[in-house]
């Protein structure tokens, strides 16, 4: 497990965007390893959990009995002293296995180096485990490149230049599994705002026809907050994707104000003119509603923006993120006042334009009138 732990540290290493890959080492640790000489307690008459318990017990330490002060209640365990148990060597010639004596003779104190192989070894230092499997940790920090991007690449090289023996296998975890996690809440969370947003604007108006109309302009909204995004080369994320969510909820909003202006403007020209309104009375409609909204447009996009440079500008604990949210929308801001000054009027003057006549009907001047000669 080492030695392929090691072999993807070396791959990864390559991979563009790297800054230190390391491997953790799983040997390391020391053990003191006493395996038992069956034949040799066969002579002495002894048992392999005959010499475990000695162990245990010389060596590890056991409680024997209890101490009672007071209120107070405290083991007390015997093992070797320390100087007794200090090497290999010691614990061999000094811990001592009580053996079978003949008829008549005392017990006889057999000490542990003859009836086992008392040695260090080398071994992990600890057992990590995963889903109950044993796992060794790569531990990979990258910079300027998304965590995404990044990870496919590096799946891409060590699937081809490293050979997993049968039954090994690599899983990639970390802020990396974090984003996954992240994604699958917002393949659920974006629709359901989007959705949220059309039943709100259909409440609203009551048509869909106005409901499409701020639906399919939405997206030049976010247009700003992708370039301000690629300007600052900041990398697709969680707090990115909360930021667009956001821009998109703000440049409904602006659309909504502004198509209710565009509406009562066409409303009381339609009242004036009757059924003889023309597609240049609703030229002059937009025209008018579009100023009138040009004063509360720029209210709304001075207070936001008011709001979120000093975020932009902000460093300390966590700046990091509320940058990457904040940046989305403050370019979204520029482009959603393109739309709503421009874009809107547009779609609601192409929408509204069908069937229309291009100017107004046309009235008999006077002197067309029918006149009468007298002979």
């Amino acid at each position: 497990m080492e030695r392929v732990a090691r072999d993807i540290e070396t791959v990864v290493k390559d991979v563009p965007g790297t800054t230190s890959a390391y491997a953790e080492r799983i040997t390391g640790g020391y053990y003191l390893d006493i395996e038992p000489d069956r034949a040799a307690l066969a002579r002495y008459g002894l048992a392999v959990g005959e010499l475990q318990d000695v162990i245990m017990t010389a060596l590890g330490g056991e409680m024997v009995t209890t101490t009672v002060e007071g209120r107070e209640r405290f083991g007390v365990i015997v093992r070797y002293p320390r100087e007794l148990r200090a090497n290999p060597q010691a614990i061999a010639a000094n811990v001592l296995i009580p053996a079978m004596a003949e008829m008549g003779q005392p017990p006889a104190q057999v000490p542990l180096g003859q009836v086992a192989r008392v040695k260090v070894t080398k071994g992990a230092p600890a057992i990590r485990t995963e889903n109950a499997l044993l796992s060794a940790y790569i531990f990979v920090d990258i910079r300027g490149r998304d965590i995404g991007r990044y990870v496919a690449d590096a799946k891409r090289a060590v699937a081809e230049k490293v050979d997993f023996p049968p039954g090994y296998y690599i899983t990639w975890s970390g802020q990396f599994e974090y984003m996954e996690r992240a994604i699958e809440k917002l393949k659920i969370v974006v629709p359901l705002t989007l959705l949220a947003i059309v039943v709100l604007l259909y409440l609203n108006f009551r048509r869909m026809t106005e409901t499409l109309i701020v639906m399919l302009s939405v997206p030049f909204a976010l247009v700003g907050g992708v370039w301000l995004i690629w300007w600052l080369d900041y990398n697709m994320s969680v707090a990115v994707a909360v930021g667009f969510i956001a821009l998109a909820g703000v440049a409904a909003e602006t659309g909504v104000v502004m198509l209710i202006y565009l509406e009562h403007a066409w409303e009381r020209i339609r009242e004036e003119r009757g059924t003889h309104a023309s597609a240049a009375d609703l030229y002059e409609a937009v025209m008018e509603g579009a100023v009138e909204r040009v004063r509360p447009k720029m209210m709304t996009v001075v207070a936001i923006m008011a709001g979120l440079l000093p975020i932009m500008w902000s460093t300390g604990t966590g700046s990091e993120v509320m940058r990457r949210i904040a940046a989305p929308m403050v370019g979204g801001m520029v482009s959603s006042t393109i739309l709503t000054l421009v874009v809107i009027p547009a779609i609601y003057a192409l929408v509204k334009g069908r069937g229309l006549p291009r100017n107004g009907p046309e009235m008999a001047p006077a002197s067309a009138a029918p006149q009468v000669r007298a002979t």
